[in-house]
């Protein structure tokens, strides 16, 4: 086997290190800048704002929807007592109001306090509004005080309804509850016997009439969209004036 002579080494020397200085200047040049960064897209505090207010109006609104649709729910889907459908959308509202208060004790406190909050401050709160939407109607959204009178003889979820509405709706007046068949002879129309603003055999009234003259389309169709919501019935009609008619339908067994 022939051996490379010294010119064949020489040149194979000058060969590698013209290619060694070669790749040594690549190294050397800086490298390319990368390309800028685009400017992050400035924020819009209205944006965050909007945000900000309808996350904490859905806070607030949950506990009295979870209330008044969830015993809805268990009384016309389930089929279950009124009284343990009220218990048990109290027993739900009741755990959101205490997750509430546990957070709100967490950030100002360091410490949840889980059973204290749900002890002193959501269960009072729960018993109370339940207790007063159950028992008391305001004067100035009663027509008169028959209707206040009629108030407890109406169902107790059409009850809790209607208090939760007057939250927001201060103009709320109800012009009639429970009826008697002599009544639709004073209003000049025929009896109709299926009608449940009669007392039903678990002895309330299962529909009430809703004031709908000198009040805003817009604000009508927001009454009538949120019983609806909620699980009633309700029908725009016109019986000796314009009115809302809202019913709970009858638990049958």
């Amino acid at each position: 086997m022939a051996t490379a002579g010294p010119p064949d080494i020489a040149t194979k020397l000058a060969a590698l290190k013209v290619e060694a200085d070669r790749e040594w200047e690549q190294r050397r040049r800086p490298s390319k800048a990368p390309a800028p960064a685009a400017p992050p897209t400035p924020s819009r505090p209205w944006r965050r704002l909007a945000a900000a207010t309808l996350t904490a109006a859905a806070l607030l609104v949950l506990p009295f929807v979870v209330l008044v649709r969830g015993a809805v729910y268990l009384y016309s889907t389930r089929h279950w007592p009124t009284g343990l459908a009220l218990l048990g959308a109290g027993v739900l509202t009741l755990g959101v109001v205490t997750a509430y208060g546990a957070w709100l004790s967490r950030r100002l406190t360091g410490r949840a306090r889980l059973s204290l909050v749900a002890k002193w401050i959501a269960l009072p709160l729960v018993l109370g509004y339940g207790g007063h939407a159950l028992l008391f109607l305001a004067r100035e959204h009663a027509k008169g005080d028959g209707i206040r009178a009629e108030y407890r003889a109406t169902h107790p979820l059409l009850r809790l309804a209607l208090s939760t509405l007057v939250l927001g709706d201060r103009d709320l007046v109800l012009t009639d509850l429970s009826r008697v068949p002599a009544d639709y002879a004073a209003m000049g129309l025929p009896a109709y016997d299926r009608t449940l603003h009669y007392r039903q055999a678990d002895g309330w009234s299962h529909a009430v009439d809703l004031r709908t003259t000198g009040r805003s389309g817009v604000t009508n169709l927001f009454v009538q969209l949120y019983f609806r919501a909620m699980g009633f019935h309700t029908l725009r009609h016109v019986g000796t004036a314009d009115h809302l008619h809202v019913e709970l339908p009858v638990l049958t067994p």
